[in-house]
């Protein structure tokens, strides 16, 4: 089963107005993909239209060989941190396992083989001492980690994080990122929004880079340099080489 997945042609307005145009790419299985743009570039927008959350003026999106309807329950998506209601009454073991409830089916509540893998996916990002936390007690960093154990408890083939590093702590960074490079490693394919150009070097193989439209997809060693930097954020992006950034 190939996780590949491919855009052609999309393009997505909101009240009339274009804000994603041209937008074409694929990547197999197995890749880390970063997202970057400036701010109003589109990213959460072209993540929102993969998905299938809002619609597309045009386009065709193809996971594997299937549109998104069919692949819903192989899908994982942690949204931005701002969009989450942290004040809702539930307790951090029984957020991550929500992540098992895509799989079970209709009128099925989880067995105890479901409790005892939401443990181990909580085991993972290092927080099962917070099992019987409420999530709105834990920090920012502590709160994305969480997330991505629900994420896993899913046991998806596709992941999509919307700024997943924002506001969050150095550990946190680290585990999280380490996880997604293991998911990465085991065949799966991660797209995760990114603002911090400093770090797309370590953590990603692939990237986007976007601005209303495509700049480009693909590699970071053939991507992620001055000149498409520089028309994508408008911007003279010499700097990046000077510091070891750009290629």
């Amino acid at each position: 089963m190939t996780n590949q997945i491919s855009v052609k042609d999309m393009s997505v307005s909101y009240y009339g107005k274009e804000v994603l145009k041209d937008v074409d790419f694929t990547f197999d299985d197995g890749s880390l993909i970063g997202i970057l743009g400036p701010n109003g570039a589109g990213k959460s927008t072209l993540v929102k239209a993969v998905l299938g959350l809002i619609p597309m003026n045009s386009g065709e999106v193809r996971f594997g060989n299937q549109p998104v309807s069919n692949v819903r329950k192989r899908i994982s998506y942690v949204p931005q941190r701002s969009n989450i209601d942290w004040d809702f009454p539930i307790v951090v073991k029984d957020t991550v396992l929500l992540g098992t409830y895509p799989k079970l089916g209709l009128f099925r509540r989880p067995k105890k083989e479901d409790k005892e893998w939401a443990m181990e996916c909580l085991k993972k990002v290092g927080m099962q001492d917070f099992a019987k936390n409420q999530i709105g007690e834990l920090s920012g960093g502590q709160q994305q980690r969480v997330f991505l154990a629900r994420a896993l408890a899913q046991k998806a083939d596709y992941f999509f994080l919307d700024e997943p590093f924002v506001g969050i702590d150095v550990s946190s960074e680290e585990v999280i990122i380490n996880i997604l490079k293991d998911l990465r490693d085991a065949g799966k394919t991660i797209f995760v929004v990114h603002h911090d150009l400093m770090k797309v070097k370590d953590y990603f193989n692939d990237i986007i880079i976007i601005n209303k439209e495509l700049y480009g997809a693909g590699p970071v060693t053939d991507v992620f340099n001055d000149d498409i930097m520089g028309k994508a954020y408008n911007s003279n992006f010499s700097v990046l080489s000077s510091l070891g950034v750009g290629v």
